[in-house]
């Protein structure tokens, strides 16, 4: 059977480029080895960001006196690990189903089984052969193994978190980046003791260096053990050896940097030197018509980016060019409280010789954030100091993840301090910092 476009993957990259596909009369086919969602709708984004919603409740219940909430026996609460992981499953079985509804609603083909590319465009899925004129490779990534120097250690991969049938007390977690410090927050939020390695020199890489230290601080002030650019060395007698020093540990949790998850392929696919399938900037591999998303080209490693992608390369095979500016995406945390950035960082405007002003704005003094009992974080919005256009937004805050997308609209739009400042924001809502920031940058915000 001839398709016009054969994607490999049904992850986030390419579920969302198959209906965009189906949407614009492409005959499309998705081929998906297990899981519908990929990593992100099965064990990442979805579920893992509902238990660490299930931790927030777990810990705002502790302090509903406060809010005039009677009742409540502190000290026989509780976390329901079956519970929350059953609600995580719900949630996460829903969206799965709802992917599954639209690539059928779209007229995808979907096709179970795992893909092997052949010559000329061929793709072979166990017995059947199916030609396309343009192939998407979205198989995504996993965390890189363990050493081997650790295989007695009680690892376990993300994708088999969910299988536990209980938590024990110490955790280890490793890793370098936003899913590693989610995961030790919400251990340490559950009530364990946590320690969190991060085993090279570049943790939380790609952040700006104001909101590292921040992160730095918060786990600092939760009492969980931060342990830079060092790695487990060993398992023995339920203790991890590390840099000569030991660390109790029942469970060691993986979330260590990503590598790339190919399919098996007769025609060579060239690589980068970190192990991604290379690509141009319109994301053509070395062979015409055969293109790489998400994270298995290495070019990012966050859903809402693969998407974007997805939608761009389908654009670009109906004819529709255009220019795809990765600089406007957001990184989230989904942490306590959220963070969230967008644009450039501070380091890198230093970089460009640009002049620049920062603006910044607590929460301590918005009247929603008192309300709702969240006055921890701030807004930190960088300007170029000529034009006043906004060229890079930090958020912390509760609700950061979903704040941030004001910042992406703005800074698409190429907007000033003076379009911030006159964009009127309801009162009350936390999003109100955003025209303090801007008053702040002007001249000075109006109540600070």
């Amino acid at each position: 059977m001839e398709y016009d476009v054969v994607i490999i993957g049904a992850g986030p990259a390419g579920y969302v480029a198959a209906i965009r596909a189906g949407q614009v009369g492409l005959k499309t086919a998705i081929i998906e080895k297990i899981y519908m969602g990929g990593m992100c709708l099965n064990w990442g984004c979805i579920p893992t960001k509902a238990l660490l919603e299930s931790a927030k409740v777990f810990n705002k219940v502790k302090v509903a006196e406060e809010f005039g909430v009677d009742g409540i026996e502190v000290d026989k609460l509780s976390f329901n690990w079956e519970k929350a992981k059953a609600r995580s499953n719900r949630i996460s079985r829903k969206l799965s189903g709802g992917v599954s509804y639209l690539l059928k609603k779209n007229g995808v083909d979907v096709i179970s089984g795992t893909a092997k590319l052949g010559a000329d465009h061929t793709i072979l899925v166990d017995d059947k052969i199916i030609t396309a004129k343009n192939i998407i490779i979205a198989t995504g990534s996993k965390p890189k193994a363990m050493d081997k120097s650790l295989s007695n250690a009680p690892i376990v991969e993300m994708e088999k978190l969910f299988e536990l049938e209980l938590i024990p007390e110490n955790i280890v977690v490793t890793g370098n980046h936003v899913s590693s410090v989610e995961m030790a927050q919400f251990f340490k939020l559950i009530g364990k003791k946590v320690t969190l390695i991060a085993n090279s020199d570049y943790f939380m890489a790609g952040l700006d260096d104001y909101l590292i230290t921040t992160v730095t601080k918060k786990l600092k002030s939760e009492n969980i053990d931060l342990i830079l650019n060092a790695y487990p060395e060993k398992f023995e007698n339920g203790e991890i050896h590390i840099g000569g020093f030991n660390i109790k540990c029942d469970l060691l949790v993986n979330c260590n940097s990503r590598k790339a998850i190919f399919p098996e392929s007769e025609i060579p696919l060239e690589l980068t030197e970190r192990g991604f399938i290379k690509t141009s900037d319109s994301f053509e591999t070395s062979i015409k018509g055969v293109y790489a998303i998400g994270d298995v080209s290495g070019k990012s490693f966050v859903a809402h980016v693969a998407s974007a992608q997805g939608i761009h390369i389908i654009n670009f095979i109906k004819g529709i060019k255009g220019n795809f500016d990765s600089t406007t995406y957001p990184i989230n945390m989904y942490t306590i409280p959220e963070m969230s950035q967008i644009g450039m960082t501070e380091q890198a405007i230093k970089d460009e010789g640009i002049e620049y002003k920062i603006s910044e704005f607590p929460l301590s003094v918005n009247g929603k954030a008192m309300i709702e009992g969240n006055t921890e974080g701030f807004i930190r919005m960088i300007s170029d100091k000529k034009y006043g256009q906004i060229l890079g937004i930090q958020i912390v805050a509760a609700n950061a993840t979903d704040m941030i997308a004001e910042a992406g609209a703005f800074m698409n739009l190429e907007a000033t301090i003076y379009d911030v400042a006159k964009t009127i924001h309801a009162h009350p809502t936390v999003s109100e910092i955003y025209m303090e920031a801007g008053f702040e940058a002007i001249d000075k915000a109006i109540h600070l």
